[in-house]
C-alpha cells in the first residue's frame, strides 16, 4: 500500500474515483469536484489549493478523500474564525489547514471513500501522520455521514450544527398530502405565498442539465451573479463550471427557472441524488412577494412528491424554512490539531457548542408547524 496526494483531480481517474462510493450524493462524484478545478472555481487567493489524499495498492484505489489546503475558512460553512484568532493569539499559525470537504457546498455526504472498512481505518490514521510532514496546523473534515463519524478517530474533536431538511417520510403523494400535515395556520399562510406567485403572472419551468439551453444556462449564472453582489461577497462558480455540470451529470442537474412573458426573472439551481434534492443556489431579477419561498422551497418540494425523492436540502442556515416544513437535523465535523495538547485545548469548547445546538434543535422541534402526529 502507498500513501500519496494529488494536486489535482486529474490524477486520479474517475472510474476508480467513482468506484469507492455508492453515487448516491452528486457532490462527490469526480465531475463535481473535478469540474470545479478545471473551470476556474478554486483559486489559492480564495483559500483553496487541491490536495486530495489516497491510498493506493499498485494501480487499484483503496481509499480517498477530496481535500483542500486552506488558507482561510472562505466557504466551508463550519466556521472557525474564533479557532483561528485563539491560536494566532497563543503565538501559532492556524493556516495553512487541511479540509476534507466540498467547497462551497454545506451537503452532508461520504468523505473518507473506501470499499473496506479496514481500509478507511488505516487510510485516516495515515492522514494525520502527512499532516505533521507537511506542517500543517490541523486536519478538518465538514458534514460527515454516520459512517465516516463512526471511522474517525475518537480523539478527534466533534463539532456539530444544525440545518433545516424536509422529508417525506409519512408516504405523501402530492403537494396537498403535505399541507394536510400542516397546523391549519401554517397551511394556509403555504397557500397564500403560492397564489402570490401565481397572481404576478409567474409560471416555472424545471430543466435537467440535458434539457437546459444555453440561454438557460446564463441566465440562472447571472441570477447567481446578481445574489452575491446583493450581499457583497465574490461569486466563486463560473458560467463554464454551469455548463460542466449540465453536460457531465445531466439528470443530476436541476434548474427551476420562473418566468414571467417567457423571460426568466429568477431561478434556483439544485443537484439531485439518490432520494435527496440538494438546493445550492438561487436568484432573482425582481422582487415579487413569496417567489423566494415558491421558486426554492414549495417547487423543490413538488418536485420531490413527483420524483418520489425522499429528502430535500435547501441549504445551510434559515429559520424561516421551519414554518414552511423543514425540520432541525443536526450536522457533524471532526477536526485534529497535528501539535499535541491542542485538541484538549479545545474540547469543552465543542461540547458546549454540542450542547447548545441539541438544546435548540430540541426547542424548535417543540414548536414544529406539523399536527401532531402527522409526521413519524
Amino acid at each position: 500500500m502507498e500513501f500519496r496526494t494529488h494536486t489535482s483531480l486529474n490524477g486520479i481517474p474517475a472510474a476508480r474515483w467513482d468506484s469507492l462510493h455508492d453515487g448516491r450524493n452528486p457532490s462527490v462524484m469526480h465531475a463535481f469536484l473535478n469540474g470545479l478545478e478545471t473551470t476556474g472555481c478554486l483559486r489559492a487567493d480564495w483559500g483553496w489549493t487541491p490536495l486530495h489524499a489516497a491510498l493506493w495498492e499498485g494501480d487499484e484505489l483503496l481509499a480517498a478523500a477530496p481535500g483542500y489546503i486552506k488558507g482561510n475558512s472562505h466557504g466551508e460553512f463550519v466556521f472557525d474564525q474564533p479557532w483561528a484568532a485563539a491560536i494566532e493569539r497563543a503565538g501559532r499559525d492556524y493556516y495553512p489547514k487541511w479540509l476534507f470537504g466540498i467547497p462551497y457546498t454545506p451537503v452532508t455526504g461520504p468523505r473518507w471513500l473506501a470499499k473496506d472498512v479496514a481500509d478507511r481505518t488505516l487510510f485516516v490514521e495515515l492522514l494525520a501522520e502527512s499532516a505533521k510532514r507537511l506542517k500543517l496546523s490541523s486536519l478538518h473534515a465538514n458534514f460527515l455521514t454516520a459512517d465516516d463519524d463512526a471511522a474517525t478517530p475518537p480523539h478527534w474533536l466533534e463539532r456539530c450544527d444544525v440545518q433545516f431538511h424536509w422529508r417525506n417520510d409519512a408516504g405523501w403523494r402530492c403537494f396537498d398530502d403535505y399541507l394536510a400535515a400542516m397546523q391549519p395556520k401554517k397551511r394556509k399562510n403555504i397557500r397564500h405565498e403560492r397564489r402570490q406567485a401565481r397572481e404576478a403572472g409567474v409560471g416555472f419551468r424545471i430543466v435537467h442539465g440535458d434539457e437546459a439551453s444555453a440561454d438557460d444556462l446564463a441566465d440562472m449564472h447571472a441570477l447567481y451573479l446578481h445574489t452575491f453582489s446583493d450581499k457583497g461577497n465574490s461569486p466563486a462558480l463560473t458560467l463554464a463550471f454551469f455548463r460542466h455540470l449540465a453536460q457531465a451529470m445531466p439528470r443530476q442537474f436541476v434548474l427551476i427557472l420562473a418566468q414571467r412573458h417567457a423571460e426568466t426573472i429568477a431561478g434556483a439551481l439544485f443537484l439531485r441524488g439518490g432520494d435527496t434534492l440538494y438546493g445550492r443556489y438561487w436568484g432573482s431579477f425582481e422582487i415579487i412577494p413569496g417567489l423566494h419561498f415558491e421558486t426554492c422551497y414549495y417547487q423543490g418540494i413538488d418536485y420531490c412528491l413527483r420524483e418520489g425523492l425522499r429528502v430535500f436540502e435547501p441549504g445551510a442556515q434559515g429559520e424561516h424554512k421551519i414554518a414552511r416544513g423543514f425540520l432541525p437535523v443536526i450536522t457533524r465535523s471532526r477536526h485534529h490539531f497535528t501539535e499535541a495538547g491542542l485538541d484538549h485545548a479545545f474540547a469543552r469548547w465543542c461540547a458546549d457548542e454540542r450542547a447548545a445546538n441539541e438544546r435548540y434543535r430540541r426547542a424548535v422541534l417543540a414548536h414544529s408547524p406539523y399536527r401532531d402526529g402527522a409526521v413519524p
